[in-house]
């Protein structure tokens, strides 16, 4: 019978991402667990079902503890709904993301793992597809600028640019990857913008 302490098991799956990141997939073991997490032997093996039980779990966690603080939420929040608030948030997201550089390592791994696991492919699709949709709800609660194809477009070129960052760091600076966030945001959700309010105008017009 798996044990029920939830501290314990949290610290086995913060152990599992660091074992991930550093050796991949296939240096994940029970036996690496319980040595990343200093741990007596066979702990790992006490919470968790199966392999698969503890790569579907490192997954779940690194979502977890990549969401932002509610201090961030609530600020960002009564933020101005525009363009710069926009790409401040864009900034914080892609810099929180890239400061737990372990955890989007271990993603990658899973994702790479994944392609050989059905039923852990399963578990991530379902994962990132609540994640794409929990983010354009948020859009659309704080009734920023764009619709939900610019947000799904810029999940999609700020993974790479993250990727980027965390795999060979020296190909953009920061400053080059803060001008790169502005530009996308101004290309993939100010061209939308531009073009819902001419629509909008030409509504008004014909009304």
């Amino acid at each position: 019978m798996a044990r029920r302490n939830p501290e314990r098991r949290a610290a086995l799956v913060d152990a599992a991402i660091e074992v991930l990141a550093r050796e991949g997939a296939r240096g994940l073991t029970f036996r690496s667990v319980d040595t990343e997490a200093a741990v007596p032997p066979g702990t790992a093996s006490n919470y968790f079902a199966n392999r698969d039980d503890l790569l579907t779990q490192a997954g779940a966690r690194v979502y977890e503890r990549l969401r932002p603080d509610d201090e961030t939420i609530a600020r960002q929040r009564v933020a101005s709904p525009d363009l710069a608030t926009y790409t401040e948030l864009m900034r914080e997201l892609v810099g929180r993301v890239s400061s737990f550089r372990t955890g989007y390592l271990a993603l990658l791994e899973l994702r790479l793992e994944a392609t050989r696991r059905p039923e852990l492919r399963a578990v991530l699709t379902q994962r990132v597809r609540a994640d794409v949709e929990a983010n354009v709800a948020y859009h659309e609660s704080t009734h920023l600028p764009g619709d939900a194809t610019a947000v799904k477009l810029l999940i999609l070129a700020f993974n790479w640019l993250i990727v980027e960052q965390l795999t060979l760091p020296e190909v953009f600076s920061e400053e080059e990857r803060d001008a790169l966030i502005a530009a996308a945001v101004e290309q993939i959700v100010g061209a939308g913008s531009g073009a819902e309010a001419e629509a909008d105008a030409d509504a008004d017009a014909g009304a």
